[in-house]
């Protein structure tokens, strides 16, 4: 139970990695806040409450910062504290640059940067009043390698990176560490959506020889929240098989 009775806001946890991320956080021990756009994050929730666990449900959009600091509040009511969260909430737009649009670009930099934003600024004050917090946000190995196609994704995953760096050293003296994941090719819906042959060509350039599934991802979010990893901040945890760079 590495997170026994601890709080854990997970953002966009009713699917694919953050849902895997939402169960294995209950299974360790932790009391869930879960919050994604979709109606499914009731179902998810109402599952884990059958087996026992205690999770509460809020639909909430990342990019309205009313919205997150009405929520956080709530959570607070709730719970009475909150001390992990994970900034897993993202979309993609992809597009190449002389075709994407600018409703493309602003739909990512609004929910994959602006988002994490919002939610870390909103539960900050909470972590320094408690002298405790564990914030994990997901960027991407096209952070480091860069992405065809993925521009306004590339944009604000690279960003991710630099807000982990930077609220590191400002939230350290409180007793709050800072870090991101960034996440290889992992087989979920969204990645679903990708023609076969172009999964096809991605194995070649991994030494593993094949994608992570949200699992994978649940793991590395885990460690980084939980005691274990007490004196680990600023960093980005990779976790892509190898893939090359």
């Amino acid at each position: 139970m590495r997170l026994k009775n601890k709080i854990a806001l997970i953002t966009g946890g009713a699917n694919g990695i953050g849902l895997a991320t939402t169960q294995r956080f209950a299974q360790e021990g932790a009391k869930i806040v879960l919050w994604d756009v979709s109606d499914k994050g009731n179902d998810v929730a109402e599952q884990l409450r059958r087996e026992g666990y205690d999770v509460i449900f809020k639909k909430v959009s990342v990019t309205d910062p009313d919205e997150v600091h009405g929520a956080v509040a709530e959570a607070l009511e709730y719970f009475g504290r909150i001390d992990i969260l994970i900034n897993n909430a993202g979309i993609t737009r992809d597009r190449t640059l002389l075709k994407m649009t600018m409703q493309d670009w602003d739909d990512v930099i609004s929910v994959n940067l602006t988002g994490v934003f919002n939610c870390t600024q909103a539960v900050a004050p909470i972590m320094k009043e408690q002298k405790y917090g564990r914030i994990v946000s997901a960027s991407s190995n096209v952070a480091i390698r860069g992405n065809f196609g993925q521009t306004n994704y590339v944009a604000t995953k690279s960003a991710i990176i630099g807000m982990t760096k930077v609220w590191a050293m400002e939230l350290g003296r409180y007793n709050i560490t800072v870090n991101c994941i960034a996440p290889g090719f992992i087989t979920t819906a969204m990645t679903d959506a990708m023609p076969e042959e172009v999964r096809k060509q991605t194995i070649p350039h991994i030494p593993l020889g094949k994608w992570g599934v949200p699992e994978d991802i649940a793991n590395g979010y885990l460690y980084l929240a939980s005691d274990e990893a007490s004196f680990v901040s600023g960093i980005c945890l990779t976790i892509d098989g190898g893939a090359a760079r």
